[in-house]
């Protein structure tokens, strides 16, 4: 039964994250599934990190070093909005489940998408010293 054309078996895994075909919800679960795989991949990154600055005082001036540089900044800007937007659509995940908008999901996705970018534009300010 499980080889049967259609089946989750004969579709593969890809299907998990295969935009075609998708309406505002499926769009909102395919971003919050990457969002969490991305958050995912972040922790263990991190968890690596501070491992490593257990070693001593050269190892934290090394990630001190490491943390200035601009593919590291850049990342964490990434995680932050990778944040706000699953959080954000989680949120919108938890209300349409419990049948609150569920005919508005491509305009909750979108008001997700514009509060995290909007929180995030602020976050970018801030740690460029724009703001203070």
């Amino acid at each position: 039964m499980d080889n049967l054309p259609g089946s989750p078996a004969r579709r593969g895994w890809l299907q998990w994250i295969d935009p075609r075909g998708k309406q505002g919800g499926g769009w909102g679960f395919l971003i919050n599934r990457l969002a969490g795989l991305g958050l995912t991949f972040y922790l263990f990154l991190h968890l690596m990190v501070l491992g490593k600055l257990a070693n001593g005082p050269e190892s934290y001036d090394g990630f001190v070093k490491l943390a200035h540089h601009p593919v590291v900044v850049a990342g964490e800007v990434l995680v932050v909005l990778a944040v706000l937007l699953h959080g954000f659509n989680g949120i919108r995940i938890l209300l349409t489940s419990f049948g609150i908008g569920v005919a508005r999901q491509r305009l909750w996705l979108v008001l997700a998408g514009v509060l995290a970018l909007g929180i995030g534009l602020f976050f970018i300010l801030r740690m460029a010293g724009v703001l203070s």
